[in-house]
Protein backbone atom coordinates (compact mmCIF):
# COMPACT_ATOMS: atom_id res chain seq x y z
CA UNK A 1 0.00 0.00 0.00
CA UNK A 2 1.46 3.36 -1.02
CA UNK A 3 2.14 5.92 1.69
CA UNK A 4 0.02 9.06 1.64
CA UNK A 5 1.46 12.30 0.37
CA UNK A 6 2.86 14.61 3.05
CA UNK A 7 0.42 17.33 4.06
CA UNK A 8 -2.52 15.57 2.38
CA UNK A 9 -4.95 13.67 4.60
CA UNK A 10 -5.60 10.01 4.01
CA UNK A 11 -8.19 9.47 1.31
CA UNK A 12 -7.64 12.91 -0.27
CA UNK A 13 -6.05 11.38 -3.37
CA UNK A 14 -9.36 9.94 -4.50
CA UNK A 15 -12.33 11.84 -5.74
CA UNK A 16 -15.44 11.64 -3.60
CA UNK A 17 -17.71 9.17 -5.32
CA UNK A 18 -21.42 8.88 -4.95
CA UNK A 19 -22.94 5.63 -3.83
CA UNK A 20 -22.65 3.01 -6.51
CA UNK A 21 -19.39 4.14 -8.09
CA UNK A 22 -18.20 7.17 -10.06
CA UNK A 23 -20.21 10.12 -11.31
CA UNK A 24 -23.45 9.41 -13.12
CA UNK A 25 -24.94 10.87 -16.27
CA UNK A 26 -28.45 12.11 -16.77
CA UNK A 27 -29.81 8.57 -17.15
CA UNK A 28 -27.88 7.23 -14.19
CA UNK A 29 -25.17 5.48 -16.28
CA UNK A 30 -21.49 5.86 -15.37
CA UNK A 31 -19.90 8.97 -16.88
CA UNK A 32 -16.20 8.36 -17.68
CA UNK A 33 -13.74 11.16 -16.97
CA UNK A 34 -12.29 12.80 -20.11
CA UNK A 35 -8.64 11.99 -20.85
CA UNK A 36 -6.28 14.82 -21.73
CA UNK A 37 -4.64 14.86 -25.14
CA UNK A 38 -1.17 15.39 -23.63
CA UNK A 39 0.77 16.94 -20.75
CA UNK A 40 0.14 16.40 -17.04
CA UNK A 41 -2.55 14.08 -15.83
CA UNK A 42 -5.77 15.70 -14.61
CA UNK A 43 -5.95 16.88 -10.98
CA UNK A 44 -8.39 15.33 -8.60
CA UNK A 45 -10.94 17.57 -6.82
CA UNK A 46 -8.93 17.33 -3.58
CA UNK A 47 -5.77 18.47 -5.35
CA UNK A 48 -7.60 21.37 -6.94
CA UNK A 49 -8.93 22.46 -3.54
CA UNK A 50 -5.43 22.24 -2.04
CA UNK A 51 -3.96 24.33 -4.87
CA UNK A 52 -6.66 26.94 -4.42
CA UNK A 53 -5.97 27.12 -0.67
CA UNK A 54 -2.25 27.53 -1.32
CA UNK A 55 -2.91 30.46 -3.67
CA UNK A 56 -5.23 32.05 -1.16
CA UNK A 57 -2.64 31.88 1.61
CA UNK A 58 -0.19 33.84 -0.50
CA UNK A 59 -2.47 36.98 -0.36
CA UNK A 60 -1.84 39.04 2.80
CA UNK A 61 -4.82 39.36 5.11
CA UNK A 62 -6.62 42.74 5.15
CA UNK A 63 -7.76 43.97 8.56
CA UNK A 64 -11.50 44.54 8.95
CA UNK A 65 -12.13 48.31 9.10
CA UNK A 66 -15.58 47.79 10.64
CA UNK A 67 -15.14 45.37 13.55
CA UNK A 68 -18.37 46.56 15.14
CA UNK A 69 -20.29 44.87 12.30
CA UNK A 70 -18.93 41.47 13.25
CA UNK A 71 -21.06 39.38 15.55
CA UNK A 72 -18.07 37.26 16.68
CA UNK A 73 -14.43 36.67 15.57
CA UNK A 74 -15.55 33.52 13.77
CA UNK A 75 -18.61 35.01 12.08
CA UNK A 76 -18.74 36.64 8.68
CA UNK A 77 -17.89 40.33 8.39
CA UNK A 78 -21.48 41.50 7.69
CA UNK A 79 -24.43 39.93 9.38
CA UNK A 80 -27.39 39.20 7.14
CA UNK A 81 -29.62 41.31 9.36
CA UNK A 82 -27.34 44.33 8.86
CA UNK A 83 -27.36 44.19 5.09
CA UNK A 84 -29.76 46.61 3.36
CA UNK A 85 -32.93 45.10 2.08
CA UNK A 86 -33.22 44.68 -1.64
CA UNK A 87 -36.67 46.23 -1.77
CA UNK A 88 -36.67 49.27 -4.06
CA UNK A 89 -38.59 52.43 -3.08
CA UNK A 90 -41.24 53.19 -5.62
CA UNK A 91 -41.08 56.76 -6.95
CA UNK A 92 -43.87 58.95 -8.23
CA UNK A 93 -44.15 62.46 -9.65
CA UNK A 94 -46.02 65.20 -7.80
CA UNK A 95 -46.75 68.77 -8.91
CA UNK A 96 -46.38 71.61 -6.41
CA UNK A 97 -47.69 75.15 -7.01
CA UNK A 98 -46.56 78.51 -5.65
CA UNK A 99 -48.51 81.70 -4.92
CA UNK A 100 -48.18 82.99 -8.51
CA UNK A 101 -49.55 79.65 -9.83
CA UNK A 102 -46.21 78.55 -11.24
CA UNK A 103 -45.64 74.84 -10.69
CA UNK A 104 -42.79 72.39 -10.45
CA UNK A 105 -42.78 68.62 -10.89
CA UNK A 106 -40.86 66.50 -8.39
CA UNK A 107 -40.00 62.81 -8.54
CA UNK A 108 -40.25 61.62 -4.95
CA UNK A 109 -40.45 58.26 -3.15
CA UNK A 110 -43.87 56.97 -2.20
CA UNK A 111 -43.20 57.33 1.54
CA UNK A 112 -42.09 60.98 1.48
CA UNK A 113 -43.52 63.30 4.15
CA UNK A 114 -44.69 66.89 3.79
CA UNK A 115 -41.62 68.14 5.69
CA UNK A 116 -39.31 66.29 3.28
CA UNK A 117 -41.04 67.85 0.27
CA UNK A 118 -40.59 71.32 1.79
CA UNK A 119 -36.92 70.66 2.48
CA UNK A 120 -36.45 69.46 -1.09
CA UNK A 121 -38.02 72.63 -2.52
CA UNK A 122 -35.98 74.81 -0.16
CA UNK A 123 -32.75 73.22 -1.39
CA UNK A 124 -33.70 73.31 -5.06
CA UNK A 125 -34.73 76.98 -4.96
CA UNK A 126 -32.03 78.17 -2.50
CA UNK A 127 -34.54 79.57 -0.01
CA UNK A 128 -33.76 80.37 3.63
CA UNK A 129 -35.17 77.75 5.98
CA UNK A 130 -36.81 79.61 8.86
CA UNK A 131 -39.01 76.60 9.79
CA UNK A 132 -42.18 78.24 8.49
CA UNK A 133 -42.41 76.60 5.03
CA UNK A 134 -45.51 74.46 4.70
CA UNK A 135 -47.25 72.27 2.17
CA UNK A 136 -50.92 73.18 1.65
CA UNK A 137 -53.69 71.04 0.26
CA UNK A 138 -56.33 72.99 -1.67
CA UNK A 139 -59.59 71.40 -2.83
CA UNK A 140 -60.52 73.64 -5.73
CA UNK A 141 -64.00 72.24 -6.32
CA UNK A 142 -65.23 72.75 -2.74
CA UNK A 143 -63.21 75.86 -1.87
CA UNK A 144 -61.48 74.19 1.09
CA UNK A 145 -57.84 74.09 2.17
CA UNK A 146 -55.59 73.01 4.99
CA UNK A 147 -51.95 73.03 6.06
CA UNK A 148 -50.61 69.49 5.79
CA UNK A 149 -48.88 68.36 8.97
CA UNK A 150 -45.13 67.79 8.66
CA UNK A 151 -45.35 64.04 9.38
CA UNK A 152 -48.16 63.24 6.92
CA UNK A 153 -47.41 61.15 3.83
CA UNK A 154 -48.05 63.14 0.66
CA UNK A 155 -48.95 60.10 -1.46
CA UNK A 156 -51.63 59.01 0.99
CA UNK A 157 -53.21 62.45 0.73
CA UNK A 158 -53.18 62.37 -3.06
CA UNK A 159 -54.69 58.87 -3.09
CA UNK A 160 -57.87 60.34 -1.55
CA UNK A 161 -58.31 62.88 -4.36
CA UNK A 162 -60.94 62.59 -7.06
CA UNK A 163 -59.47 63.22 -10.51
CA UNK A 164 -62.30 65.49 -11.63
CA UNK A 165 -61.80 67.94 -8.76
CA UNK A 166 -58.36 69.26 -9.87
CA UNK A 167 -56.96 69.58 -6.34
CA UNK A 168 -53.53 71.16 -5.83
CA UNK A 169 -50.55 71.21 -3.49
CA UNK A 170 -49.16 74.66 -2.65
CA UNK A 171 -45.76 75.55 -1.20
CA UNK A 172 -45.87 78.66 0.98
CA UNK A 173 -45.03 80.01 4.39
CA UNK A 174 -47.32 79.61 7.40
CA UNK A 175 -46.07 81.53 10.41
CA UNK A 176 -48.98 80.37 12.60
CA UNK A 177 -48.30 76.65 12.18
CA UNK A 178 -46.80 76.18 15.66
CA UNK A 179 -47.43 79.62 17.14
CA UNK A 180 -49.70 78.18 19.85
CA UNK A 181 -46.70 76.39 21.36
CA UNK A 182 -44.99 79.76 21.83
CA UNK A 183 -48.01 81.78 22.97
CA UNK A 184 -50.90 79.47 23.95
CA UNK A 185 -52.72 82.06 26.06
CA UNK A 186 -53.68 84.09 22.97
CA UNK A 187 -55.10 81.00 21.22
CA UNK A 188 -57.35 79.82 24.04
CA UNK A 189 -59.47 82.65 25.51
CA UNK A 190 -60.76 82.19 29.05
CA UNK A 191 -64.43 82.14 28.06
CA UNK A 192 -63.93 79.16 25.73
CA UNK A 193 -61.80 76.81 27.85
CA UNK A 194 -62.56 74.89 31.04
CA UNK A 195 -60.06 72.89 33.05
CA UNK A 196 -60.66 69.76 35.13
CA UNK A 197 -62.14 70.29 38.58
CA UNK A 198 -58.94 69.15 40.32
CA UNK A 199 -57.07 72.07 38.72
CA UNK A 200 -57.54 74.79 41.30
CA UNK A 201 -54.61 77.13 40.67
CA UNK A 202 -54.30 79.33 37.64
CA UNK A 203 -52.79 77.51 34.66
CA UNK A 204 -49.65 79.12 33.25
CA UNK A 205 -48.00 79.03 29.82
CA UNK A 206 -46.56 75.51 29.98
CA UNK A 207 -49.47 74.16 32.03
CA UNK A 208 -51.95 74.61 29.19
CA UNK A 209 -49.75 72.73 26.74
CA UNK A 210 -49.03 69.93 29.21
CA UNK A 211 -52.74 69.44 29.76
CA UNK A 212 -53.42 69.31 26.03
CA UNK A 213 -50.62 66.79 25.47
CA UNK A 214 -51.38 64.68 28.55
CA UNK A 215 -53.22 61.39 28.12
CA UNK A 216 -55.05 61.64 31.45
CA UNK A 217 -56.40 65.19 31.47
CA UNK A 218 -57.72 67.35 28.67
CA UNK A 219 -59.24 70.85 28.80
CA UNK A 220 -62.79 71.24 27.56
CA UNK A 221 -63.45 73.69 24.73
CA UNK A 222 -67.01 75.02 24.57
CA UNK A 223 -68.96 77.69 22.73
CA UNK A 224 -71.55 78.36 20.06
CA UNK A 225 -71.05 77.28 16.45
CA UNK A 226 -73.28 77.30 13.38
CA UNK A 227 -73.75 73.79 12.00
CA UNK A 228 -75.10 72.96 8.56
CA UNK A 229 -77.87 70.39 8.69
CA UNK A 230 -77.27 67.22 6.71
CA UNK A 231 -78.98 67.26 3.32
CA UNK A 232 -80.26 70.82 3.80
CA UNK A 233 -79.10 74.34 2.99
CA UNK A 234 -80.06 75.73 6.39
CA UNK A 235 -77.68 76.38 9.31
CA UNK A 236 -78.45 76.00 13.00
CA UNK A 237 -76.66 77.64 15.94
CA UNK A 238 -75.81 75.07 18.63
CA UNK A 239 -73.72 74.87 21.79
CA UNK A 240 -70.71 72.60 21.14
CA UNK A 241 -68.26 70.88 23.48
CA UNK A 242 -64.90 69.36 22.55
CA UNK A 243 -63.81 66.47 24.73
CA UNK A 244 -61.20 63.77 24.36
CA UNK A 245 -63.82 61.35 23.03
CA UNK A 246 -64.91 63.72 20.24
CA UNK A 247 -67.05 66.73 19.38
CA UNK A 248 -70.57 67.00 20.87
CA UNK A 249 -73.43 69.48 20.79
CA UNK A 250 -76.13 70.10 23.36
CA UNK A 251 -79.76 69.48 22.48
CA UNK A 252 -80.91 71.68 25.35
CA UNK A 253 -79.33 75.13 25.46
CA UNK A 254 -75.93 75.09 27.17
CA UNK A 255 -76.58 71.96 29.22
CA UNK A 256 -73.57 69.66 29.63
CA UNK A 257 -75.49 66.72 31.09
CA UNK A 258 -74.75 63.44 29.27
CA UNK A 259 -78.42 62.90 28.37
CA UNK A 260 -78.47 66.25 26.53
CA UNK A 261 -75.22 65.74 24.58
CA UNK A 262 -75.29 64.32 21.06
CA UNK A 263 -72.20 63.08 19.25
CA UNK A 264 -71.24 65.14 16.18
CA UNK A 265 -67.86 63.96 14.87
CA UNK A 266 -64.62 62.15 15.69
CA UNK A 267 -61.30 62.90 14.03
CA UNK A 268 -59.28 59.71 13.56
CA UNK A 269 -60.63 59.01 10.06
CA UNK A 270 -61.23 62.55 8.84
CA UNK A 271 -59.26 65.72 8.08
CA UNK A 272 -60.11 69.27 9.10
CA UNK A 273 -60.27 72.00 6.41
CA UNK A 274 -60.75 75.73 6.46
CA UNK A 275 -63.23 77.44 4.16
CA UNK A 276 -61.36 79.63 1.65
CA UNK A 277 -64.40 81.10 -0.09
CA UNK A 278 -66.39 82.30 2.94
CA UNK A 279 -70.11 82.44 2.23
CA UNK A 280 -69.92 81.97 -1.54
CA UNK A 281 -70.18 78.18 -1.93
CA UNK A 282 -71.58 76.93 1.37
CA UNK A 283 -73.96 79.81 2.12
CA UNK A 284 -72.60 80.07 5.67
CA UNK A 285 -73.83 82.88 7.93
CA UNK A 286 -70.22 84.17 8.48
CA UNK A 287 -66.83 83.97 6.73
CA UNK A 288 -65.20 81.87 9.47
CA UNK A 289 -66.09 78.38 8.32
CA UNK A 290 -64.34 75.02 8.74
CA UNK A 291 -65.38 71.44 8.17
CA UNK A 292 -64.47 67.77 8.56
CA UNK A 293 -64.00 65.61 5.49
CA UNK A 294 -63.69 61.80 5.76
CA UNK A 295 -60.49 60.39 4.28
CA UNK A 296 -62.43 58.15 1.86
CA UNK A 297 -65.16 60.65 1.12
CA UNK A 298 -67.34 60.30 -1.91
CA UNK A 299 -68.11 64.01 -2.24
CA UNK A 300 -69.49 67.09 -0.54
CA UNK A 301 -72.42 65.16 0.88
CA UNK A 302 -70.14 63.64 3.55
CA UNK A 303 -68.80 67.00 4.76
CA UNK A 304 -69.66 68.10 8.29
CA UNK A 305 -69.59 71.88 8.08
CA UNK A 306 -69.31 74.35 10.95
CA UNK A 307 -69.01 78.11 11.17
CA UNK A 308 -67.75 80.39 13.96
CA UNK A 309 -68.78 83.94 14.76
CA UNK A 310 -65.25 85.40 14.60
CA UNK A 311 -61.67 84.50 13.75
CA UNK A 312 -60.60 84.04 17.38
CA UNK A 313 -63.30 81.44 17.96
CA UNK A 314 -62.45 79.53 14.76
CA UNK A 315 -58.73 79.56 15.59
CA UNK A 316 -59.41 78.23 19.09
CA UNK A 317 -61.56 75.36 17.84
CA UNK A 318 -59.21 74.35 15.03
CA UNK A 319 -56.08 74.52 17.23
CA UNK A 320 -57.68 72.42 19.97
CA UNK A 321 -58.83 69.79 17.46
CA UNK A 322 -55.30 69.58 15.98
CA UNK A 323 -53.87 68.99 19.45
CA UNK A 324 -56.55 66.41 20.21
CA UNK A 325 -55.98 64.49 16.98
CA UNK A 326 -52.17 64.47 16.79
CA UNK A 327 -51.09 65.06 20.39
CA UNK A 328 -47.38 64.50 21.02
CA UNK A 329 -46.72 64.00 17.30
CA UNK A 330 -47.54 67.67 16.78
CA UNK A 331 -45.13 68.65 19.53
CA UNK A 332 -42.39 66.47 18.03
CA UNK A 333 -42.90 68.18 14.67
CA UNK A 334 -42.45 71.53 16.39
CA UNK A 335 -39.36 70.37 18.30
CA UNK A 336 -37.55 68.77 15.36
CA UNK A 337 -35.79 71.94 14.07
CA UNK A 338 -34.55 72.68 17.61
CA UNK A 339 -33.22 69.22 18.44
CA UNK A 340 -29.69 70.20 17.48
CA UNK A 341 -29.70 73.29 19.71
CA UNK A 342 -28.09 72.95 23.13
CA UNK A 343 -29.95 74.00 26.24
CA UNK A 344 -33.44 73.41 24.82
CA UNK A 345 -35.87 72.09 27.41
CA UNK A 346 -39.43 71.00 26.57
CA UNK A 347 -42.03 73.77 26.60
CA UNK A 348 -39.31 76.33 27.32
CA UNK A 349 -37.84 77.19 23.95
CA UNK A 350 -36.85 80.62 22.79
CA UNK A 351 -38.43 80.96 19.34
CA UNK A 352 -36.11 81.72 16.45
CA UNK A 353 -36.26 85.32 15.30
CA UNK A 354 -37.25 86.07 11.77
CA UNK A 355 -34.68 86.81 9.10
CA UNK A 356 -35.73 90.45 8.80
CA UNK A 357 -35.64 90.90 12.58
CA UNK A 358 -32.12 89.47 12.80
CA UNK A 359 -30.75 91.67 10.04
CA UNK A 360 -32.30 95.00 11.08
CA UNK A 361 -30.84 96.48 14.25
CA UNK A 362 -30.25 100.22 14.73
CA UNK A 363 -26.51 100.71 15.27
CA UNK A 364 -24.26 103.74 15.88
CA UNK A 365 -20.73 103.50 14.40
CA UNK A 366 -19.73 107.14 14.88
CA UNK A 367 -17.56 106.54 17.97
CA UNK A 368 -14.59 104.30 18.66
CA UNK A 369 -16.94 101.46 19.67
CA UNK A 370 -20.23 100.56 18.05
CA UNK A 371 -23.46 100.52 20.07
CA UNK A 372 -27.09 99.51 19.62
CA UNK A 373 -29.53 102.44 19.51
CA UNK A 374 -32.35 101.68 21.93
CA UNK A 375 -34.07 105.09 21.88
CA UNK A 376 -36.78 105.12 19.13
CA UNK A 377 -36.43 108.88 18.59
CA UNK A 378 -32.70 108.58 18.05
CA UNK A 379 -33.22 105.57 15.78
CA UNK A 380 -35.70 107.58 13.69
CA UNK A 381 -33.30 110.50 13.23
CA UNK A 382 -30.48 108.15 12.23
CA UNK A 383 -32.76 106.34 9.77
CA UNK A 384 -33.87 109.59 8.14
CA UNK A 385 -30.30 110.89 7.94
CA UNK A 386 -28.99 107.66 6.40
CA UNK A 387 -31.92 107.55 3.97
CA UNK A 388 -31.18 111.06 2.72
CA UNK A 389 -27.47 110.26 2.38
CA UNK A 390 -28.27 107.07 0.49
CA UNK A 391 -30.60 109.05 -1.76
CA UNK A 392 -27.87 111.58 -2.57
CA UNK A 393 -25.35 108.84 -3.35
CA UNK A 394 -27.77 106.91 -5.54
CA UNK A 395 -29.54 109.75 -7.30
CA UNK A 396 -27.49 109.18 -10.43
CA UNK A 397 -27.34 105.57 -11.50
CA UNK A 398 -27.01 103.88 -14.82
CA UNK A 399 -30.03 102.35 -16.43
CA UNK A 400 -29.89 99.32 -18.73
CA UNK A 401 -28.86 101.56 -21.67
CA UNK A 402 -25.98 103.19 -19.77
CA UNK A 403 -27.40 106.71 -19.38
CA UNK A 404 -27.71 108.35 -15.93
CA UNK A 405 -31.23 108.62 -14.59
CA UNK A 406 -32.75 109.88 -11.38
CA UNK A 407 -34.08 107.19 -9.09
CA UNK A 408 -37.84 107.55 -8.74
CA UNK A 409 -39.43 107.39 -5.30
CA UNK A 410 -42.53 105.95 -6.95
CA UNK A 411 -40.81 102.86 -8.36
CA UNK A 412 -38.02 101.92 -5.95
CA UNK A 413 -40.32 99.76 -3.78
CA UNK A 414 -41.63 97.59 -6.62
CA UNK A 415 -38.64 95.26 -6.44
CA UNK A 416 -39.34 94.44 -2.78
CA UNK A 417 -40.92 91.11 -1.82
CA UNK A 418 -43.37 92.73 0.59
CA UNK A 419 -44.90 94.99 -2.09
CA UNK A 420 -47.91 93.72 -4.07
CA UNK A 421 -48.93 95.79 -7.06
CA UNK A 422 -52.65 96.38 -7.68
CA UNK A 423 -54.24 93.78 -5.44
CA UNK A 424 -57.60 94.30 -3.76
CA UNK A 425 -58.34 94.55 -0.06
CA UNK A 426 -59.96 91.10 -0.09
CA UNK A 427 -56.99 89.54 -1.87
CA UNK A 428 -54.60 91.12 0.64
CA UNK A 429 -56.61 89.67 3.53
CA UNK A 430 -56.63 86.25 1.90
CA UNK A 431 -52.86 86.37 1.37
CA UNK A 432 -52.19 87.32 5.01
CA UNK A 433 -54.61 84.64 6.22
CA UNK A 434 -52.73 82.00 4.21
CA UNK A 435 -49.44 83.08 5.80
CA UNK A 436 -50.97 82.84 9.27
CA UNK A 437 -52.61 85.39 11.57
CA UNK A 438 -49.52 86.02 13.67
CA UNK A 439 -48.79 89.47 15.05
CA UNK A 440 -46.57 91.33 12.58
CA UNK A 441 -47.42 89.57 9.29
CA UNK A 442 -47.75 92.36 6.73
CA UNK A 443 -47.70 93.50 3.11
CA UNK A 444 -47.78 96.85 1.28
CA UNK A 445 -50.10 97.42 -1.67
CA UNK A 446 -51.53 100.12 -3.89
CA UNK A 447 -54.65 101.85 -2.64
CA UNK A 448 -57.76 101.21 -4.71
CA UNK A 449 -59.68 104.24 -3.42
CA UNK A 450 -56.81 106.71 -3.90
CA UNK A 451 -54.35 105.86 -6.71
CA UNK A 452 -51.61 108.14 -5.29
CA UNK A 453 -51.49 106.47 -1.87
CA UNK A 454 -50.49 103.07 -0.53
CA UNK A 455 -51.88 100.75 2.15
CA UNK A 456 -50.04 98.77 4.83
CA UNK A 457 -52.04 95.62 5.68
CA UNK A 458 -51.02 94.16 9.05
CA UNK A 459 -52.08 91.21 11.20
CA UNK A 460 -52.50 91.82 14.93
CA UNK A 461 -54.64 90.10 17.55
CA UNK A 462 -56.01 87.59 15.01
CA UNK A 463 -57.37 90.52 12.99
CA UNK A 464 -56.17 92.19 9.79
CA UNK A 465 -55.90 95.98 9.93
CA UNK A 466 -55.19 98.42 7.11
CA UNK A 467 -53.19 101.68 7.44
CA UNK A 468 -53.01 104.27 4.68
CA UNK A 469 -49.57 105.54 3.62
CA UNK A 470 -49.99 109.13 2.44
CA UNK A 471 -47.45 110.98 0.23
CA UNK A 472 -46.50 114.51 1.33
CA UNK A 473 -44.69 117.18 -0.64
CA UNK A 474 -42.53 119.62 1.28
CA UNK A 475 -40.11 122.11 -0.29
CA UNK A 476 -40.27 120.30 -3.59
CA UNK A 477 -39.41 116.95 -2.00
CA UNK A 478 -41.72 113.92 -1.72
CA UNK A 479 -42.13 112.07 1.58
CA UNK A 480 -44.34 109.22 2.88
CA UNK A 481 -46.03 109.07 6.27
CA UNK A 482 -48.37 106.93 8.38
CA UNK A 483 -49.06 109.50 11.11
CA UNK A 484 -50.14 112.67 9.27
CA UNK A 485 -46.62 113.89 8.68
CA UNK A 486 -45.15 113.54 12.18
CA UNK A 487 -42.77 110.83 10.91
CA UNK A 488 -41.64 111.20 7.30
CA UNK A 489 -39.71 108.87 5.02
CA UNK A 490 -38.14 109.44 1.63
CA UNK A 491 -39.45 106.12 0.23
CA UNK A 492 -41.44 103.06 1.21
CA UNK A 493 -38.33 100.97 1.84
CA UNK A 494 -37.22 103.34 4.56
CA UNK A 495 -40.72 103.37 6.04
CA UNK A 496 -40.92 99.57 6.23
CA UNK A 497 -37.43 99.24 7.71
CA UNK A 498 -38.24 101.80 10.40
CA UNK A 499 -41.43 100.03 11.50
CA UNK A 500 -39.59 96.73 11.55
CA UNK A 501 -37.49 98.25 14.33
CA UNK A 502 -40.07 100.50 16.00
CA UNK A 503 -43.78 100.06 16.66
CA UNK A 504 -44.58 103.76 16.35
CA UNK A 505 -48.28 104.33 15.67
CA UNK A 506 -48.81 100.68 14.70
CA UNK A 507 -50.17 98.09 17.16
CA UNK A 508 -46.99 95.97 16.72
CA UNK A 509 -43.71 95.86 14.80
CA UNK A 510 -43.55 94.51 11.26
CA UNK A 511 -42.08 90.99 11.49
CA UNK A 512 -42.99 88.68 8.60
CA UNK A 513 -43.80 89.87 5.10
CA UNK A 514 -46.09 88.08 2.68
CA UNK A 515 -44.31 87.24 -0.56
CA UNK A 516 -45.38 85.52 -3.74
CA UNK A 517 -42.56 83.13 -4.47
CA UNK A 518 -41.91 81.44 -7.82
CA UNK A 519 -40.84 77.82 -8.14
Amino acid sequence: MAAPLPGVPRGAGRAAEPAGGGPRGAAGSPCPLPRPLGGDPPLSPADRRKKKDDNTLEIPSIPNPFPELCCSPFASVLSASLLPKATSRKKQVIKVYSEDDTSRGLEVPSDITARDVCQLLILKNHYIDDHSWTLFEQLTHTGLGRAIEDHELVMEIQSNWVMEEENKLYFRKNYAKYEFFKNPLSFFPDHMISFPSETNAAVNHSGILQMFLSSSTYPEIHGYLHAKEQGKKSWKKLYFLLRRSGLYFSTKGTSKEPRHLQFFCEFSNSDMYMSLTGKKISGAPTNYGFCFKPNKSGGTRDLKQLCADDEQSRTCWMTAIRLLKYGMQLYQNYMQPYQGRSGCSPLNITPMRSISENSLVAMDFSGHRSRIIENPTEALSVAVEEGLAWRRRGCLRLNSHGSPIAMSNMAIHRSQSWFHHKISREEAQRLILQHGLVDGVFLVRDSQSNPKTFVLSLSHGLKIKHFQIVPLEDDGKLFYTLDDGHTRFTDLIQLVEFYQLNKGVLPCKLKHYCARIAL
